[in-house]
């Protein structure tokens, strides 16, 4: 359900870049604002093939790509629709830790379809593979 709510997000705030801020900022500004836009919208997907992905991947590294793609797009897009709509330099740091986290999301799904869907083991106490 957070995929989709972090996708309805995506084109919500895709419109208002597209037709509430093309008067107020310039190409470069909004073609920034996209970027945010575009890679929200990606790992939105990717949440929900972290869903569809439960009989191939193993349940906690799915838990582990989720969790970083949620963090990663917060960071990455959230920093970068700040920066483009208050100035505020100090965010820009904040978007390669986002970035980070959105490779380390991916790194763990691949890490949890290498490990297989032996979601049973997954499931017991202390059991973190």
């Amino acid at each position: 359900m957070l995929g989709a709510l972090l996708a309805l997000l995506g084109v919500m705030l895709g419109a208002f870049g597209a037709h509430g801020l093309k008067s107020m900022l310039d190409t470069s500004a909004l073609a920034t604002f996209e970027v945010g836009v575009r890679y929200q919208m990606y790992h939105s997907l990717a949440i929900l093939l972290v869903g569809g992905l439960a009989t191939q991947a193993s349940l906690v590294w799915r838990k582990r790509a989720a969790l970083l793609f949620i963090i990663g797009s917060v960071l990455f897009s959230g920093s970068i629709y700040l920066l483009v709509l208050t100035g505020q330099k100090w965010l820009g740091p904040v978007t390669p830790l986002g970035g980070l986290c959105l490779m380390l999301g991916w790194v763990a799904l691949v890490i949890g379809v290498m490990k297989g869907a032996d979601n049973s083991a997954d499931t017991r106490p202390g059991s973190d593979d």
